[in-house]
């Protein structure tokens, strides 16, 4: 049955088709039949306790300068629709927060893809630590002698704020590092949360592998190497993306987490892995099905829908 699709992200004119996740996924639902709509996440309205957004009709194709039309701009109460994706980008803060909660008075009656309550609960540098049997040496504090204890513990650490993303703010510091005064004073005047820390992990070298799992089980896998000199692996910090296998070990990882996410209706998400080490668990907008893509000869869309449209 053809489905009404709106899709909650970032403008669309300024994406790259060549690597944004959402744009394969609306790609995917087109082929499908279904209907596919766009609004901003600042167009969400509560009003007389409906949820509407002035939603537009949306066709898109793989051309580059030329991949999208909108139609004109209609306002719709958001049960109205069978499924919204919430596709927006981080940061991950009281705006994205907001959104889950307004979300969260249409979902399940409107399928919302990933569950509005859980992405709100499940900020991923926290959600991994209800795993803690699978995570590297971990301190998440304010107190400098706190977090210079661990270091005197741990030698080579990693500084992140605890609700960043992309690999912004994230510090390597070795034990011979007379920065981590300052920049303990930095974090404390930029964010009021704690700091997360982490022992380094050397294998970060050969790579920080990003996995793909729908609805609890692993789809792909790309491994992205940080440049020379950079302790960050992010694509958009100038990592490269390889391709890769799972381990005996990365499989037993999403097998411990993935009954967890499949029950909290976490049906697409991204988590990441260092040596033998979970670090982050991805599920606000999580990317990476293109690339996996094209190393695999693979279709991460089709199952994902398949996974949407099994939960309908």
């Amino acid at each position: 049955m053809p489905l009404k699709v709106a899709i909650q992200m970032d403008p669309i004119e300024s994406i790259d088709i060549s690597g944004d996740s959402t744009f394969v996924l609306g790609l995917e639902a087109q082929r499908r039949g279904h209907s596919v709509f766009h609004y901003l996440p600042r167009d969400l309205v509560m009003e007389g306790g409906a949820i509407r957004a002035p939603i537009r009709p949306m066709t898109l194709r793989r051309e580059k300068g030329n991949h999208y039309d909108l139609g004109d701009a209609e306002w719709t109460d958001l049960l109205d629709i069978d499924v919204v994706l919430m596709r927006q980008d981080p940061p991950f803060d009281m705006a994205y927060i907001t959104a889950t909660h307004l979300l969260e008075h249409i979902h399940p009656k409107t399928l919302v893809v990933n569950d509005p309550v859980h992405v709100r609960n499940a900020p991923e540098k926290l959600f991994v630590t209800h795993f803690p049997d699978l995570m590297p040496p971990t301190l998440i504090a304010s107190d400098p002698e706190r977090i210079k204890a661990f270091r005197a513990a741990h030698g080579d650490i990693i500084l992140k704020p605890l609700f960043g993303n992309g690999g912004a703010g994230v510090f390597h510091l070795r034990p011979d590092d007379d920065n981590l005064n300052a920049l303990i004073e930095m974090f404390t005047e930029l964010y009021r949360e704690p700091i997360m820390i982490q022992a380094y992990l050397p294998e970060v070298r050969q790579g920080d592998k990003r996995i793909i799992l729908v609805d609890g089980q692993p789809a792909g896998a790309i491994n992205r190497v940080p440049k020379e000199g950079e302790a960050r692996s992010n694509l958009h910090v100038g990592g490269t993306a390889a391709k890769t296998e799972l381990t005996k070990r990365e499989r037993e990882i999403c097998e411990a987490i993935g009954p967890t996410l499949r029950d909290k209706g976490l049906i697409f998400v991204g988590i990441d892995v260092i040596g033998d080490w979970l670090t982050e668990i991805n599920v606000t907008s999580p990317t990476g099905i293109q690339e996996i893509n094209r190393f695999n000869d693979s279709a991460l869309e089709v199952e994902i829908w398949d996974a949407i449209e099994g939960r309908l």
